[in-house]
Formats: C-alpha cells, sequence, structure tokens
C-alpha cells in the first residue's frame, strides 16, 4: 500500500525514486496494475476548486510530487514528503530498469515522428532496452489501439497526451490493456527527442525550474503566481 498525504483534498505518494521502483516492479511479476500520475502546485489548485479532476488523480495507485512546492506544503501542514519525483525521471528510472530486467516498454502518444525519435534516443542510452512498440497520438480508432499496445505484450507504457487527457485515458481503457504499469508523461517524448530543453541541471537539482521558465519566458509571470496562492490556501486550510 503506498504511503500518502492528502493536500487540499489532494493524495500525494511519500515515496523515493528508489522505493517507487521497487514497488513497481514487484507489480509487473505480480500481475498487478499501477496508474501513476505526476501532480504539482498548479493542478492540485485546479483539482481543488474540480471534483472530477480531483477523484481522477485520487483514482491512480501513486501521484508523484513534481513539484517543490507540493514539498513545500507537506512541511507546511506537518507532512513528511521530502522527495521530488518528477514524471520524466520517473520514467527514465523505470526504463533504466526495464533495461536491466529484460522488461517490455511501449510510448504512445505525440505527434508522429516524435515517439519514434525518442526511441531512438533511448536506445542510444539503453541499448539493450526491449522497445515492445510505439505510436503516435493521432491514432483515432481506439480499438486499434488497444490491439496494438496489447499485440505488443508490453509491460510498461508511458502515454504523452497531456494532463489531464493522458490520465483520463489510461483510466477509461486500463481495465482492456495486458500492462502492468501506467504512466502519464506529458511532453517527455519532446524532451527526449530533443524538440523541448529541460532546465540545466543546477535548476533541476534545487527545484527552480519555474525560476529557468520564468528568465527565458516572462511573459509566463502570471502562472508563476500560482505557487505563492497554493501555499496561502494550503496555510490557511490547516
Amino acid at each position: 500500500m503506498a504511503n500518502k498525504e492528502t493536500i487540499l483534498g489532494v493524495d500525494v505518494s511519500n515515496e523515493t525514486y528508489d522505493s517507487i521502483t521497487k514497488q513497481l516492479f514487484y507489480n509487473i511479476e505480480e500481475k498487478k496494475q499501477s496508474f501513476i500520475v505526476a501532480v504539482n502546485p498548479e493542478k492540485i489548485m485546479k483539482a481543488s476548486k474540480d471534483p472530477q479532476l480531483r477523484e481522477l488523480i485520487n483514482s491512480a495507485d501513486y501521484q508523484i510530487p513534481d513539484g517543490v512546492g507540493v514539498l513545500i506544503a507537506s512541511k507546511l501542514q506537518g507532512g513528511s514528503i521530502s522527495n521530488r519525483i518528477t514524471g520524466i525521471d520517473l520514467m527514465n528510472a523505470l526504463i533504466e530498469e526495464a533495461e536491466k530486467q529484460g522488461k517490455r516498454v511501449f510510448l504512445y502518444g505525440g505527434k508522429p515522428g516524435v515517439a519514434e525519435v525518442a526511441a531512438k534516443r533511448l536506445k542510444e542510452t539503453y541499448p539493450n532496452l526491449c522497445l515492445a512498440g510505439i505510436l503516435d497520438g493521432y491514432q483515432k480508432d481506439n480499438d486499434k489501439i488497444i490491439d496494438t499496445i496489447n499485440d505488443a505484450n508490453a509491460d510498461l507504457l508511458f502515454v504523452a497526451m497531456g494532463s489531464p487527457r493522458q490520465e483520463e485515458w489510461i483510466r477509461a481503457n486500463r481495465e482492456q490493456l495486458n500492462v502492468s504499469v501506467f504512466q502519464g508523461v506529458g511532453g517527455s517524448f519532446d524532451v527526449l527527442a530533443g524538440n523541448i530543453k529541460r532546465a540545466p541541471g543546477i535548476f533541476r537539482k534545487f527545484g527552480l525550474e519555474w525560476l529557468y521558465r520564468l528568465i527565458v519566458e516572462p511573459w509566463r509571470w502570471k502562472r508563476q503566481l500560482a505557487l505563492p496562492r497554493f501555499l496561502v490556501q494550503v496555510i490557511t486550510k490547516k
């Protein structure tokens, strides 16, 4: 059973990269399904006002704290979440472990051609990785999508459609799929393919991606106000 806290009505898992990876690969061996969703302050704020979104997030097995603001909020309400787990870094950790254990990985989503380039880059980094299949996000026949993934006999499925669409798709279709691990990964295929640049490592180390984005895209300043509003709401809800 995952260790969780609740922030503004949204569940957040208290895990490390190591602990969640061990649990997920144990579940693969046990033929149990696991659904992972990343949560950050902006998403928690939206979910606190949107019961359907909140229920969707809380229906997942793991809600990873993808945002330093979530860690701060946990401390403000007396919690113990201290490990930030970003969606793309968890994806990389799972792929690294999948290579070691010979598990099969499927990439679904993104614009035509993006998943192919992402897969090529992954194979360069993890040459022994078993890529079970690739499918872009523009296929309209859902039955064909399900059949393609099932025919690939994948253990882990990474879905890149943007949130919450990717999580809605996973929840709607997981029972029809013979996959063990489902993770919505947003724009991660574009990052892996080199179409989107991540913040430099020093910014990521200290959870300051928001500052990097503000520096390179100053017009985003209004969006950055979500963090102080989020923390104020956490304090007032204590």
